[in-house]
């Protein structure tokens, strides 16, 4: 099954660009699209406290689980991205509320408690976890043209574009039948499932690809990127 990173990543020259040893070729409505032609959903889960559910709800999860993946004719991929918990916002918050407050004592206790905050933070590294499930879908169809299928596409180009287009909404539409599966099927252990949209598939993958980064960057308006092929 093709991942969303490759594993063939040899020794770069300084000039070569990073997006040449992705697989990812490029994400646009709603959907990752890679080079050999499959596309993939990503949907964000939310977590559950299993242990703090009674013994009959524990068990009704487990075989409601069970029957999902039972259902599931299909590989998934269940990506877990853990970071650094970023409280600077908060602390912002704080010190903005700390400033405004006129009574001493209630400003100190403010001061006092996002100290404490800091220290806590600092000292235990809260990791921030979020979920997500991978769903795939590729079709023979999306392989490497033949020659006389190239020849074709040369002599016709608009022909060749709109059946890439009519092939890219069906791969899309059984692809998010999947999506639908999924959703009803996880809803019902008590999960929120959201698929994402453009904008957050690409702060997903800029985030992902940039793990030294400490906060999660927000990337402009994905409407207002300008999509370039290496």
């Amino acid at each position: 099954m093709e991942k969303l990173h490759s594993d063939k990543i040899t020794k770069a020259t300084s000039t070569a660009p990073t997006q040449q040893y992705l697989d990812i070729a490029e994400i646009k409505e709603d959907v990752v699209v890679l080079k050999n032609g499959a596309i993939r959903a990503i949907l964000a889960v939310s977590a559950i406290n299993f242990e703090l559910k009674s013994t009959e709800e524990q068990e009704a999860i487990i075989n409601q689980y069970q029957n999902f993946l039972n259902s599931v004719d299909f590989p998934l991929q269940i990506l877990v991205s853990s970071r650094k918990l970023n409280i600077e916002n908060y602390i912002n918050y704080l010190s903005d509320k700390e400033k405004l407050q006129r009574n001493n004592l209630l400003r100190m206790q403010i001061s006092e408690y996002k100290n404490f905050i800091n220290q806590l933070v600092s000292i235990s590294n809260i990791m921030d976890k979020k979920f997500y499930i991978i769903v795939p879908f590729s079709s023979i169809e999306s392989k490497e043209k033949g020659f006389f299928s190239k020849v074709g596409a040369m002599i016709n180009p608009r022909r060749d574009i709109l059946e890439k287009r009519e092939n890219f909404e069906t791969y899309k539409s059984q692809l998010f039948q999947r999506v639908d599966h999924i959703t009803a099927a996880l809803s019902g252990i008590g999960l929120r499932i959201v698929p994402l949209k453009t904008q957050e598939l690409i702060e997903l993958m800029f985030n992902s690809y940039n793990p030294s980064i400490y906060t999660n960057v927000a990337l402009k308006n994905s409407e207002e990127l300008e999509i370039k092929n290496y």
